[in-house]
């Protein structure tokens, strides 16, 4: 049955010229024209004043229009406007909707009128459907046949939306449909499936995918439809359309939510015959899974549907022949249909507890009888892919009862093949087996302790497999991680001894410099301990074990390098993200870990002698940092209370040096770390803004006022560039946090007073400079008004010969997110807009001070200014690009290679956004591509080249005159000596090539 080609309607009617005539002789007058000019007078003011009609004259109204639909043809759309205008008053009699219809039904060919004219029909008979329900409903089956004769024909998608919508409404609403059950149906599936393309520069906005929808609505909205439906989809999924068979198999899938057996009963072979040659042979994998989709809710649809006593079991019989197509095809030796088989089962199995108890214990035999059959290993894979596949299914569904789980019978040999996936050589065989026992271990009851111990230590080979099993390594630890959650007391048991031991082997190995091995195995050990503290009782044996590993390096037992000491404090990290999924976890790690590596820290720091390796890597930048974020992950998930109950002994430990909390807290000397202490104990400065800038923004902070001041200072201190900038990093976290008010302007003035005397001469400029900067982002984040005045300051600063630079990459800091302070995570305040804000306060002042600026300036402004447009989200960029696109060009050309970098950042997907702006610029953009292509900068070479990929996005037509050349110089890099550069090389060349030829 063909569907309707539907297409719109541009017939307009007359022109409109009201007559000079009164109203009165207008609509009397002879001349149909004068007629019809006079009743659309009449109609325009009805549709202005409609509320305002009284009973009786909207019953006089009703009259002369009904008898006006008899007149000349002329007339009728003006009558239809004047009845559209009457069907929304509130003060119709009762009766009047019918008489209204049946006078439209009785004298208007519907079909026959413009569009417009159509379209009024279906508004009045939408509002009285709205507003008159059991009136209409009292014309029975009357009413369904009268809207089928003024659908009937329809072929314009704007009334038609109109159209689906009133049949939808007729058969949701229970309006009779009497004997026109075909009929509706006839009327409305013709149009299956949609054929519409919108016409260009369509003004309604009308899209093919809202008429499918509408539809579809209408044909899965009643099962009385079924048997005139069912076939008609049959025929579609068979027939050679792609977008038919997609259509069909989409509202198969709608309408098995309203069928039950009985409608599906006659159709279901057919069905399934059409399903099963779609998925086994169709070359598209849209309609291999809409057909997987249909095939699920078919067999949902019959897996719901209650059965009398003597009734059919139509769900067995209908798996019965699923399994009967596709089970020979599971032992075939070329395993040719075997994916295809085992997701047509899959989806089956995948619908209901019943269909997947009935599959499970057809197939699972099956499928071990053939693992153990085949013995390569991609073919044991693939069934073992397949089994996992229907292990997953299982966990869909609960049973109370332990016998009742159809996997029961099965553990044994599960467990059993599992574990020889787990030996074998195979890296692919041994993912599929991990991912295997994982599923398995997540069913109730069905690893015994036996199977735990054995899995538990598979888990701990696999985890330290060499590098060149990186993904089993990885695969491995991720699988621990969930089943120690599930199987704490095995870990504990099996994993944990195991762990303890490798790491007191791995503390001698080191203490006698064993080499990158021993080291590696060191760093896999870390990792396990870390992927398995997913459950409290766990994390309450490995968090002391890391603790105390980290402890013997500082007693001199170990030579620690940073890279061990790195590793460990990441290690700890994990276990902190992992610990923040429960409070109680949460608190015991802050409590435990904290003091622990803070007293490690102040040790470290504390003058001696001689000092042991690991307290001189102890104080590194780089191990500090990973220590930060070890204490910043612990805290920022505390309950205000519990944070308060920390934050009143670590502020005095760095004001007072009050070491009573510390754990071993003996130390050969004081700790002040403001008080003139060394620059060992000025860098732990780092380890307090971790913290204090990590608590929820409730939180008191005792000693505030002190702690401010104190932090200012250190901010400017030239002596330990690394404490003068956590200084000011915590100096400005605390500031965004703090409330508004006296307080916070007494800190903002102190800032800004020590910020220019900083500035104005000294030692101390780059560490004003470094205030200003961590100051002005802490403002801009929460909107203060002071962020523009410190702005401008920056600003101020593009130009200074020795600051300049410096300033240029402050912008980047300024719109970019931080990991350890002033984030959202850590409970800082960021507006959600506050990029946009930033650009349009300061992006004008930055193009105003490039021009004016001196050439050898100039740089820096450019340097800024692509560093703000870079991190700024595109949508906001795209409307000011014409304006600023000349400067990110003559970024291009500026010498510095940071500058090139962001810019070409920017640029490239600007190339694919906003193809008609940048096309303007083509020469320009592919001689500078070109040229910073064989930049000595390598990260340039590589952004130059995805420039240029990018650029054949743009209109064929503009690039074509540029090809040769271009293919000619993307020759050079083809020869480059970095690989990442070749790549990108041939991947931009290759796009060149194919530029302008057929289906490019």
């Amino acid at each position: 049955m063909p569907s309707k080609c539907l297409e719109m309607d541009t017939s307009v009617g007359f022109g409109v010229t009201y007559a000079t005539d009164d109203t009165r002789s207008s609509l009397e007058n002879p001349e149909p024209r004068t007629r019809a000019r006079g009743i659309q007078l009449l109609s325009q003011v009805l549709l202005q004043c409609h509320s305002l009609l009284l009973e009786k004259e909207v019953v006089h109204l009703i009259l002369f229009y009904e008898n006006r639909l008899k007149d000349h043809h002329l007339v009728i759309p003006s009558v239809l406007q004047g009845l559209r205008a009457l069907s929304l008053c509130v003060a119709l009699p009762p009766g009047l909707a019918v008489s209204v219809l049946k006078a439209i039904f009785q004298e208007v060919h519907v079909q026959s009128l413009p569009q417009v004219d159509r379209h009024t029909v279906y508004s009045i008979i939408t509002n009285f459907m709205r507003t008159r329900e059991e009136e209409l409903k009292g014309l029975g089956a009357d009413f369904t046949f009268g809207f089928i004769q003024v659908m009937d024909g329809e072929k314009d998608p704007r009334n038609l939306l109109v159209a689906f919508r009133i049949v939808h409404d007729l058969i949701s609403r229970d309006y009779s449909l009497g004997p026109f059950v075909e009929e509706l149906f006839e009327v409305t599936s013709c149009y299956f499936p949609i054929d519409f393309t919108p016409p260009p520069n369509d003004p309604h906005g009308i899209q093919r995918e809202d008429l499918i929808l509408s539809l579809r609505a209408v044909l899965a909205s009643t099962p009385r439809f079924a048997e005139f439906l069912l076939p008609l989809l049959i025929e579609k999924v068979d027939s050679e359309i792609l977008s038919a068979k997609l259509d069909s198999l989409q509202t198969l899938n709608a309408c098995c939510a309203v069928y039950g057996q009985k409608e599906l009963k006659d159709f279901l072979p057919s069905l399934w015959a059409s399903i099963r040659r779609e998925v086994f042979q169709t070359a598209s994998e849209r309609v291999e899974a809409e057909g997987l989709a249909a095939l699920n809710s078919l067999t949902a649809c019959l897996s719901r549907s209650v059965l009398r006593a003597d009734a059919e079991d139509l769900l067995d019989s209908f798996l019965s022949n699923i399994l009967q197509d596709c089970r020979h095809h599971l032992c075939e030796p070329d395993m040719k249909l075997v994916w295809p088989s085992a997701k047509l089962l899959q989806a089956a199995a995948g619908a209901s507890a019943r269909a997947c108890d009935h599959i499970t214990s057809n197939v699972l035999p099956l499928l071990l009888e053939q693992f153990h059959k085949h013995t390569q290993s991609n073919q044991r894979r693939t069934i073992l892919e397949m089994i996992l596949g229907f292990l997953k299914l299982q966990q869909k569904w609960s049973y109370e009862d332990r016998d009742e789980r159809p996997l029961s019978g099965f553990k044994d040999q599960l467990c059993s093949l599992v574990f020889m996936a787990l030996t074998n050589p195979s890296t692919q065989l041994q993912l599929v087996g991990i991912r295997t026992l994982t599923v398995l271990g997540a069913q109730p009851d069905l690893l015994s302790p036996g199977d735990l111990e054995l899995a538990v230590g598979h888990l701990y080979r696999l985890s330290f497999l060499e590098e060149d099993s990186l993904s089993c390594r990885v695969a491995a630890l991720e699988a621990s991680g969930i089943l120690a959650t599930l199987y704490p007391v095995a870990f504990s048991s099996h994993l944990v001894p195991k762990l303890a031991e490798e790491l007191c082997i791995e503390e001698s190995d080191l203490a006698r410099g064993d080499g990158p091995t021993k080291c590696s195995r060191h760093l896999r050990c870390l990792q396990a301990l870390s992927a398995i503290s997913t459950h409290p009782s766990i994390v309450k044996e490995t968090l002391p074990l890391l603790l105390q590993h980290l402890c013997h390096m500082n007693k001199g037992n170990t030579v620690a390098g940073t890279s061990e000491v790195i590793a460990v404090c990441q290690s700890l990290q994990q276990v902190a993200e992992k610990c923040q999924r429960d409070p109680e976890s949460c608190w015991y790690f802050h409590q435990t870990a904290i003091p622990c590596l803070l007293a490690l820290a102040v040790q470290a720091s504390m003058p001696e002698k001689e000092h042991s390796v690991l307290k001189k890597v102890l104080l590194e930048d780089e191990v500090l940092a990973a220590m930060v974020s070890v204490i910043g992950t612990a805290t920022t998930h505390l309950s205000p209370d519990l944070a308060a109950q920390s934050v009143a002994h670590i502020v005095p430990l760095f004001l007072d040096g009050n070491i009573s909390f510390l754990p071993e807290n003996s130390f050969p000397g004081r700790f002040q770390p403001f008080q003139d202490g060394s620059s060992g104990q000025r860098r732990l400065v780092a380890l307090l803004m971790a913290f204090v800038c990590s608590l929820p923004r409730t939180v008191e902070i005792p000693q505030l006022n002190q702690l401010m001041r104190e932090l200012l200072e250190l901010s400017c201190c030239h002596s330990c560039p690394f404490s003068s900038t956590a200084a000011a990093k915590c100096f400005a976290g605390l500031l965004n946090k703090h409330p508004a008010g006296q307080q916070l302007d007494e800190f903002l003035q102190l800032a800004v007073d020590k910020v220019e005397a900083g500035l104005s001469s000294g030692p101390c400029r780059s560490q004003a400079f470094t205030l200003l900067l961590w100051v002005t982002k802490a403002l801009v984040l929460r909107y203060h008004p002071l962020s523009s005045c410190l702005t401008d300051r920056l600003m101020g600063l593009l130009s200074d010969p020795e600051l300049g630079p410096a300033a240029a990459d402050g912008f980047s800091l300024l719109m970019s997110d931080c990991t350890d302070v002033l984030t959202r995570a850590g409970h800082a305040e960021v507006r959600i807009m506050f990029r946009q804000r930033f650009f349009t306060d300061n992006v004008p002042a930055l193009v105003r001070g490039f021009h004016a600026a001196p050439q050898d300036v100039k740089p820096n402004y450019l340097k800024g200014l692509s560093h703000v447009l870079n991190k700024l989200p595109k949508p906001v960029l795209l409307p000011e690009l014409p304006t600023l696109l000349s400067l990110l060009l003559e970024a291009l050309s500026c010498p510095d290679s940071v500058v090139q970098l962001s810019t070409l950042s920017c640029l490239q997907p600007l190339l694919l956004e906003a193809p008609q702006v940048m096309s303007l610029h083509i020469d320009t953009l592919v001689t500078k591509f070109l040229n910073l292509s064989s930049s000595p900068s390598m990260a340039v070479r590589i952004a130059a080249l995805q420039c240029m990929h990018a650029l054949t996005r743009l209109p064929t037509p503009v690039l074509l005159p540029y090809k040769p050349q271009v293919i000619r110089a993307l020759a050079r890099p083809l020869d480059d000596k970095k690989r990442l550069v070749r790549k990108e090389a041939v991947s931009a060349r290759g796009e060149w090539f194919l530029l302008g030829s057929p289906g490019s």
